[in-house]
């Protein structure tokens, strides 16, 4: 029994290939806290970092160890399948680089062994089941096995075999599963999301079949996640989104501004929402007050943000967007409509609420401060 105002959380890692290390930033500015997980659920590069914590690595050795990783201990390409089997070569990269890396790191450990409860996920290639290793009953696959099969994006790495089933990257399901660790006995969840796409990018139409498939993946990933948080309700869902998008996918070059970053943005999650997460019960923070504006000059009249968020614009006389007047509460879900608007007409300017003394004074003008 969870007692009310009790501090019990799983903590989520999701995708998002290199970006992903953002993740240690993020165990450092919650261990500072004294915000200990009761569970760890990791998908894909967020399954490596939570299988590392999990299995006792502290925190300044998880650094050092992403401080030293180089492109070569992970990627390296199937030069031989891709000559000898052309379109049916099994991936770009080889397997062996991922595997020796890991199993390194984990050993023969398995899920009953780990000091930390931790669950991992994965997608079958072949049926489309998603997997929760770790759940009851699927305990004694080996760590590294479930890691190496969740790290397996598909056309990068092959499919990894674990009792004859071919596994893969657990993000084609669900890139941050946030419903699954809500059920392991907590009264909140605190989710690290490093896979967003709203980032505008360059060229990315002729960067090489590689980048064109990797930003795909970014983009169906974080779609399906916005569908997936959309009617979120309970329990409380602290939401921490690093902003690492401009961060390639793929690069080695940024490692010490993804912890940082990663830790910063935990912070700011943690100053934002504090122990509140485990009295209010619900909704996805920490949440903002914002007002929104339809800049008249830009809109076309499409209807797209009517049709999307019909509750906060509607078409005026003139065939254009208008915003609703009052300022409104949004969580870290909210403002999609400003990405989807196809002229970029939308804009949504955060309100701060005015120091106490000063709210006092207007109280009956309802004075606030706002902030570009």
């Amino acid at each position: 029994m969870i007692r009310p105002g009790e501090r019990r959380f799983s903590l989520v890692l999701g995708g998002g290939a290199l970006r992903g290390l953002a993740h240690i930033g993020a165990l450092r500015a919650l261990e500072e806290r004294g915000w200990k997980p009761e569970a760890i659920v990791g998908t894909s590069i967020g399954a490596l970092v939570a299988s590392t914590w999990a299995s006792g690595f502290p925190v300044p050795e998880l650094e050092a160890m992403a401080l030293g990783l180089r492109r070569r201990d992970i990627f390296q390409i199937s030069h031989a399948d891709m000559a000898l089997k052309r379109m049916m070569s099994p991936a770009l990269y080889r397997k062996e680089p991922l595997q020796d890396l890991v199993r390194g790191l984990l050993g023969d450990l398995t899920f009953r062994e780990l000091p930390h409860r931790l669950v991992i996920t994965a997608v079958e290639i072949n049926s489309g089941q998603q997997i929760f290793f770790g759940l009851p009953g699927l305990e004694d696959v080996t760590v590294a096995d479930a890691v190496i099969a969740s790290c397996s994006l598909p056309g990068f790495f092959p499919a990894h075999e674990i009792d004859s089933r071919f596994w893969v990257d657990g993000a084609l399901v669900d890139n941050l599963p946030v419903r699954l660790a809500a059920s392991l006995g907590v009264n909140a969840v605190v989710a690290v999301d490093v896979g967003a796409s709203s980032v505008i990018r360059a060229d990315m139409h002729q960067a090489g079949f590689a980048v064109a498939f990797a930003r795909a993946s970014e983009i169906v990933f974080h779609q399906a996640q916005e569908s997936h948080l959309r009617d979120w309700k309970s329990p409380a869902l602290l939401l921490v989104q690093p902003r690492v998008e401009h961060v390639p996918m793929f690069s080695f070059d940024h490692t010490r501004e993804l912890m940082a970053e990663g830790q910063r943005a935990t912070q700011a999650a943690l100053d934002a929402a504090g122990e509140k997460l485990f009295s209010v019960g619900s909704g996805i923070w920490p949440k903002r007050r914002v007002q929104l504006r339809v800049v008249k000059e830009r809109c076309i009249g499409c209807g797209v943000c009517v049709a999307s968020e019909p509750g906060d614009f509607h078409m005026g006389p003139d065939g254009r967007a208008v915003a609703r007047p009052d300022p409104r509460e949004w969580s870290p879900l909210d403002g999609a409509v400003l990405r989807h608007c196809p002229t970029y007409a939308i804009m949504a300017r955060p309100i701060l609420e005015a120091p106490a003394a000063a709210s006092r004074a207007g109280a009956s003008t309802g004075t606030v401060r706002e902030s570009a």
